[in-house]
C-alpha cells in the first residue's frame, strides 16, 4: 500500500501510474540503473511523463514560452467566454421590468444558456478527438462575436434574447469543455498543476469579476453595452487565435504515453521493462493518441485482455525519415489531420456511460455541485438583496460579488502552491511513484472553505439585518474558493489518471455542471421561497460535506479502480455496439 492507495495485483503499470523521480533506494532494490533511453528534465532528476518524441511537431517539444503563450491566449478567451454565463446576474430585477418577465423567466436567460453549453458540448467533443481542438477554439469565438452583438441588439425582444444566450453558451461551449485537455496536450505531469490552477481561474474568476462590472455598466450606458463589450473583446481575440495558437492534440506513437499505457502483471523489475524498451524501439508502429486505439498481440504471447496496452521502447529509435517541421503556414489550418481512428458516433455516445465510473463520477460531484450551489447564491443575491433591509440597486448588487472574486484569486493561489507540491511531495514519499490519488489532497481545504462558505452564507443571508452584507460576502469568497480548489483537483485528476479518455470526462463535467445548474435556476427561486435560505442552506452545505468525504473511498481505491477499467472495456463496449446499430448502413 503506497501512502494508503491500495496497490493493483493484476498490473505491474496501471495507467496513470508514473515513475517521476528516481528513488536511489528503489532502483538498487530493482538492480536497475538510471536509464539513458529515457527523457528527463533539465534536472535530471524528473523523468518528463508522458515521454515526448522526436516528431518537431510534438507539442511536448515545443519551446515551454510557447506553449506557456497558448495557454495564455486561450485562458484570456475563457475570461471573456466564461463572462456570459453571470453576465445578466447583477440585472436581474432591472430585466424583469424592462421586459415584464418574472424572476424565473429572467433567471431561465441563464438557464438555457447553460444548457446550451451542455449539449453543444456533446457534439463538439468528439469532435475534438477525432480532428483535434484548433477548429473548434476557431468556431467557439467566432460565435461569440456574432452571438453577443446579436444578444446586445435585441432591444425589448425577450425571445430574441433567449436566442442569442443559447447560441452564448455554444460559443463558450469548446472553452469550458477544452481548454483544461489542452493543458494535458501541451504539458508534462509536473509541470500541469499551476497551469491547470491557471486555467480554471480564468474559467471561474472571469465569471466571477462580470458582475461586478455589469452592475455599472448597465446603470450608466445600459445592459445591451455588456453585450457589445463581450463582442468586441471576443473580436480582437479571433486573430490571435487565429495565427498564434496551433493545433495542441499530436498522434504520437502509444509507447511513448507511458502515463496511460498498462503492462502485465508478470514483468517484476525494471530490467524486464528496460528489455521491453529497446524491443519497442523496433516493433512498435505508429499508434494512436489513446492505447485503447492499438491493441494487437505482441511477441507471440497470448493476445491481452481489451483495454490493456503493452508498454515498449520510450526511446525513439530511428525507423524512417526524420519527421519535417510543419510550417506556421500549415499551422493555420483549422485541421492537420485525424486524432484517432474512431468513429465520431462511436465518441459521441461514449461519454454518457462514463457518468457510471467511479472516478469520473466523483469528479462531477466534487466540480459540479459547488459550481451549482454559486447559482444558488446568485439566487438569492438577486432576491433578497434587492429587498428590505438592504434595498440594493443593480450597482450595489453587482458589487457583492467583488467577494466571489476575491475567492476565486485566492483559491487559485492556494491551488497553485498546493497542486503541485503536495503531489511532488507525495511522490517522493513514495519512493518517486506518482499516483494521480495525490491530486485528491486538494479536497481537504475544499471540505473547509467550501462547505464552512455554504454554512455562513445561509446563516447570514438569511438575516441581513443583523449582519449586512458583508458577512454573506465573505462566505460567498470562501465558497468559490473551495469551488476553484475542487475544480483544479478534479480537472488534475482526471488529466493524470484518465488522459486517455480526458476529452469525454471533461464533456462529463461540462455536462453534469450546466444540466445541473440549469435545474437549479429552473426551480432555485420557489424552492427558496418554499422553505426560506437558511434550511436550503444548511441541507446543501450538508450535502456538500457528504460528497466530499467521497474522497477517502476513491483516494484508497482509485487504483484499483483505474486498473479494472484498464482491462474491461465495460462502459465502452455498450456505447460502441448501439453505434454500430445506428451505423447500420457502414
Amino acid at each position: 500500500m503506497g501512502l494508503g492507495i491500495l496497490d493493483d495485483t493484476k498490473l505491474q503499470h496501471v495507467p496513470g501510474t508514473a515513475t517521476v523521480l528516481d528513488d536511489e533506494v528503489r532502483l538498487q532494490e530493482e538492480h536497475a540503473v538510471h536509464d539513458p533511453n529515457l527523457k528527463y528534465d533539465p534536472t535530471g532528476q524528473i523523468i518528463l511523463v508522458p515521454q515526448p518524441s522526436n516528431d518537431p511537431n510534438d507539442p511536448l517539444n515545443w519551446p515551454l514560452w510557447r506553449r506557456d503563450m497558448i495557454l495564455l491566449t486561450l485562458s484570456l478567451l475563457s475570461i471573456i467566454a466564461s463572462t456570459l454565463s453571470p453576465l445578466l446576474a447583477a440585472d436581474t430585477l432591472s430585466l424583469s421590468l424592462y421586459f415584464t418577465r418574472t424572476f424565473t423567466d429572467v433567471a431561465l436567460l441563464t438557464g438555457y444558456h447553460l444548457l446550451g453549453v451542455g449539449i453543444a458540448g456533446l457534439l463538439f467533443v468528439p469532435s475534438a478527438r477525432v480532428w483535434g481542438k484548433r477548429h473548434l477554439y476557431l468556431l467557439g469565438t467566432v460565435i461569440l462575436v456574432f452571438s453577443s452583438a446579436w444578444g446586445g441588439a435585441s432591444n425589448k425582444n425577450y425571445k430574441s434574447l433567449l436566442g442569442a444566450r443559447i447560441f452564448q453558451g455554444i460559443g463558450l461551449a469548446p472553452f469550458e469543455a477544452l481548454v483544461n485537455a489542452s493543458v494535458g496536450d501541451l504539458y508534462h505531469v509536473h509541470q500541469r498543476g499551476k497551469r491547470m490552477a491557471l486555467s480554471n481561474l480564468a474559467l471561474f474568476g472571469g465569471a466571477f469579476f462580470t458582475p461586478v462590472l455589469v452592475g455599472k455598466i448597465a446603470d450608466s450606458i445600459g445592459w445591451q453595452w455588456t453585450f457589445y463589450f463581450v463582442a468586441i473583446f471576443s473580436g480582437v481575440l479571433l486573430p490571435v487565435v487565429i495565427f498564434f495558437v496551433p493545433e495542441t492534440a499530436f498522434r504520437r506513437d502509444a509507447h511513448f504515453n507511458t502515463d496511460t499505457a498498462t503492462t502485465r502483471v508478470e514483468h517484476h523489475s525494471m530490467e524486464s521493462a528496460v528489455e521491453l524498451y529497446q524491443n519497442g524501439r523496433h516493433s512498435q508502429g505508429t499508434g494512436p493518441e489513446s492505447p485503447r486505439d492499438s491493441q494487437q498481440p505482441t511477441n507471440g504471447r497470448d493476445e491481452k485482455p481489451e483495454g490493456e496496452a503493452i508498454v515498449q521502447g520510450v526511446h525513439d529509435a530511428e525507423q524512417g525519415p526524420t519527421p519535417v517541421k510543419s510550417s506556421w503556414k500549415n499551422s493555420l489550418m483549422p485541421f492537420n489531420g485525424r486524432k484517432t481512428d474512431e468513429r465520431y458516433l462511436h465518441l459521441l455516445l461514449r461519454p454518457f456511460p462514463l457518468f457510471l465510473h467511479p472516478g469520473i463520477l466523483w469528479a462531477c460531484l466534487i466540480q459540479g455541485t459547488l459550481i451549482g450551489w454559486t447559482v444558488m447564491i446568485g439566487i438569492v443575491l438577486a432576491a433578497i438583496m434587492f429587498g428590505p433591509p438592504l434595498f440594493f440597486d443593480e450597482v450595489k448588487t453587482g458589487y457583492m460579488y467583488t467577494g466571489a472574486f476575491i475567492g476565486a484569486l485566492l483559491g487559485f493561489v492556494l491551488a497553485g502552491l498546493i497542486a503541485d507540491w503536495s503531489a511532488s511531495r507525495l511522490t517522493r514519499l513514495n519512493r518517486g511513484i506518482y499516483e494521480p490519488e495525490f491530486r485528491m489532497v486538494l479536497v481537504i481545504p475544499q471540505l473547509i472553505f467550501g462547505c464552512a462558505g455554504l454554512y455562513g452564507f445561509g446563516i447570514t443571508s438569511n438575516n441581513t439585518t443583523k449582519y449586512g452584507w458583508f458577512w454573506p460576502d465573505f462566505f460567498f469568497a470562501l465558497e468559490v474558493m473551495g469551488m476553484v480548489l475542487g475544480a483544479v483537483a478534479s480537472a488534475l485528476y482526471i488529466v493524470d489518471a484518465h488522459r486517455e479518455i480526458s476529452v469525454e470526462a471533461f464533456t462529463c463535467l461540462l455536462v453534469f455542471k450546466n444540466i445541473f445548474s440549469f435545474g437549479l435556476t429552473w426551480n432555485g427561486y420557489d424552492w427558496l421561497a418554499q422553505h426560506g435560505v437558511k434550511p436550503v442552506f444548511m441541507a446543501i452545505a450538508s450535502v456538500q460535506v457528504a460528497i466530499c468525504l467521497l474522497t477517502v473511498p476513491m483516494y484508497i481505491f482509485g487504483k484499483k479502480s483505474r486498473s479494472f477499467f484498464a482491462r474491461h472495456n465495460v462502459f465502452f463496449k455498450i456505447s460502441d455496439k448501439i453505434s454500430d446499430f445506428l451505423e447500420f448502413w457502414r
